[in-house]
């Protein structure tokens, strides 16, 4: 019901979420609770008052909001497929214009200067782009030494060789790209670009994924949505866990 989903996605070990309109959080949606993932994610990362943050796969820029308010960060908020006019009347309405510039970039063709940025950050996107060997040693050279990296993304808990018989109905061949926390580990720490890396699994983020994708498919008005979320629940549902979930992962340029 439309009168208790402030209560239905009060996450308690997501504090800084729940004080975002969980209607703004749908009308931006674009997969899982973007913010629960990034909140998730920034637990890992110093981000101080003044630092230069890139988001990268910002999506319609509500990640790029929550770093400004959250932590005074300046962030640049990038992404292909989103109009950065778009993005802007959004930062605009939340009140962030002094903090984010909006940027309309593809991944492999980022448009700054080397070793500018302070932290990257990345959520549910990062495995869109960045899961071959040559992508980290690319993005870290925007990164300056010791900055920082972190990515919330669609996971495994361990590596498939086969699509599951429960997961066959729903699988596409996009969710290839979900990976292992020992997956990355691996992937990032024999980069040599980056040190300090560290990647685990969000406990029980299967049941985040299925209480934001059941309310958002209730109250989206996104055709887009209503055709992706359904066979995304049935997935999640199937699963109850043994596969699926979130990977973050975390480190520092060399």
């Amino acid at each position: 019901m439309i009168e208790d989903l402030g209560q239905r996605l009060n996450r308690p070990r997501f504090p800084r979420s729940a004080g975002y309109d969980p209607h703004w959080m749908i009308e931006n949606w674009m997969g899982p609770n973007a913010l629960w993932l990034l909140e998730w994610l920034c637990a890992e990362l110093d981000l101080r008052p003044g630092a230069r943050v890139l988001d990268l796969g910002c999506g319609r820029a509500a990640t790029s909001i929550f770093l400004a308010r959250e932590f005074g960060v300046r962030v640049v908020a990038a992404d292909h497929w989103v109009k950065a006019a778009e993005n802007w009347e959004r930062i605009e309405a939340a009140g962030q214009a002094g903090q984010i510039m909006p940027v309309q970039a593809e991944a492999h063709d980022l448009p700054f200067a080397e070793g500018y940025f302070d932290a990257v950050v990345s959520v549910d996107a990062y495995h869109y782009f960045g899961t071959d060997d040559l992508y980290l040693p690319y993005l870290s050279r925007f990164l300056a030494p010791g900055g920082q990296i972190g990515i919330a993304v669609p996971g495994l808990t361990a590596e498939l060789d086969d699509v599951p018989a429960h997961l066959a109905p729903h699988w596409e061949p996009d969710f290839w790209a979900f990976h292992s926390p020992a997956w990355w580990q691996r992937l990032w720490t024999r980069s040599g670009a980056v040190t300090d890396v560290r990647a685990d699994l969000l406990e029980d983020g299967w049941r985040d994924w299925l209480v934001w994708s059941e309310a958002t498919l209730e109250l989206t008005v996104n055709d887009f949505a209503r055709q992706v979320l359904p066979r995304e629940i049935a997935m999640v549902r199937a699963d109850q866990g043994r596969h699926l979930g979130f990977t973050r992962v975390t480190a520092r340029r060399s």
